[in-house]
């Protein structure tokens, strides 16, 4: 990555400390992060040389669902995209990244990186200056220094994309009524900076606090007006809080750089796979279900495997449910059921229904919903 091409062995141990140092703020020691912490330069190239490279990949998910729409969302000539808390640029990065790899005539590309850290915007232009002169899209980059609260009164027109990722669960962390005050911020920001026709993108950590949390502002959002787009195939409130150790996230199989892979041998850290949750909202009434099957469902957990059978928990139309099927029932009809993963969503005919579970029988045919 740029700026890490040649670290001495000191260099690298010392960089190295402070990942485990920034991973530890991230995750068990949250209640020490800064609210502000990459102004600390340690822990900011910390940041760019560990977890930016996996973190602006988790945009692509959601992206890519939007782009399956019949509509056709990224149609337009013009895209104007805001990177609400963009640190370093990482999600503009993202979708830089994802709309380069799409086959069809690309749009051109606004973006508008929004931080209330100075040096992490010159990072974000710095970067963007590199990426950008390796894909062939008309896109640029401006950013504005200020903070969530600031942010509406230096923007000006509708944005057809809104991001924040990895920002809402830093929002009010320390205060008891952080969702609803999270809440009230994103309904003044989608309702005064959202397109009619836009999304927005909200990524957070798969920890299940945050990602329960997000959960508990989607619901707010829900009442709001505001309709979910995708993960979610329920539209009413979200059934995993009705359980206090149930959380919905993605656990994506990745490939790191060989930076990344160096970093983990030296902290005994693994960046293998993404590992995120994220929601998409929208003020129209559009929905991944438009393009899946009418009786598909999102797998919402790893399998739960035991003797004689394999289950997962799934979540689709009428809620979370545990779909189940005995090993010995496996036939060339449903033997797609033994290779779901989290975050699949898979579609069923001839389901049974028993109840407390749902059932995969031989004759249940078991498909990919998209």
């Amino acid at each position: 990555m740029h700026g890490f091409e040649k670290l001495s062995k000191n260099e690298m141990d010392s960089l190295a400390s402070d990942v485990i140092r920034l991973s530890r703020l991230l995750t068990s020691e949250r209640e020490d992060l800064p609210a502000a912490y990459l102004t600390d330069e340690r822990l900011r190239n910390a940041y760019r040389a560990y977890f930016l490279p996996s973190n602006l990949s988790k945009i692509h998910k959601p992206l890519q669902e939007l782009s399956l729409h019949p509509r056709e969302l990224f149609s337009k000539t013009k895209l104007r995209i805001l990177d609400i808390g963009a640190g370093p640029g990482t999600a503009s990065l993202g979708a830089l990244t994802f709309f380069s790899r799409q086959e069809r005539k690309q749009p051109q590309l606004e973006f508008t990186a929004v931080d209330q850290v100075a040096g992490n915007l010159k990072i974000a232009e710095a970067l963007f200056s590199s990426h950008g002169a390796t894909h062939e899209l008309e896109a640029s980059l401006k950013t504005v220094r200020s903070d969530i609260e600031g942010l509406g009164k230096l923007l000006h027109g509708h944005f057809d994309v809104i991001i924040l990722s990895n920002v809402m669960n830093e929002l009010y962390s320390r205060e008891k009524s952080r969702t609803e005050k999270r809440v009230s911020i994103l309904n003044t920001i989608l309702k005064r900076c959202l397109a009619d026709d836009g999304s927005c993108i909200v990524i957070e950590p798969a920890l299940r606090e945050t990602s329960r949390e997000m959960l508990e502002v989607r619901d707010g959002l829900v009442e709001d007006g505001f309709h979910v787009y995708s993960p979610c195939l329920f539209s009413g409130k979200c059934p995993a809080l009705a359980n206090p150790r149930d959380w919905c996230h993605e656990d994506i199989p990745w490939d790191p750089p060989a930076l990344v892979k160096e970093i983990d041998k030296l902290t005994g850290l693994r960046k293998d796979s993404l590992k995120f949750s994220y929601l998409v909202l929208r003020k129209d009434g559009l929905t991944l279900k438009d393009v899946s099957f009418e009786n598909s469902f999102r797998v919402v957990s790893e399998p739960l495997v035991s003797k004689g059978k394999r289950e997962f928990y799934v979540c689709g139309a009428a809620g979370r449910r545990l779909v189940m099927r005995l090993d010995k029932d496996t036939t060339p009809r449903n033997e797609l059921f033994g290779a779901l993963q989290r975050g699949t969503l898979v579609s069923f005919e001839r389901l049974i229904d028993e109840g407390k579970r749902l059932k995969v029988g031989k004759e249940t045919l078991v498909s990919c919903a998209l």
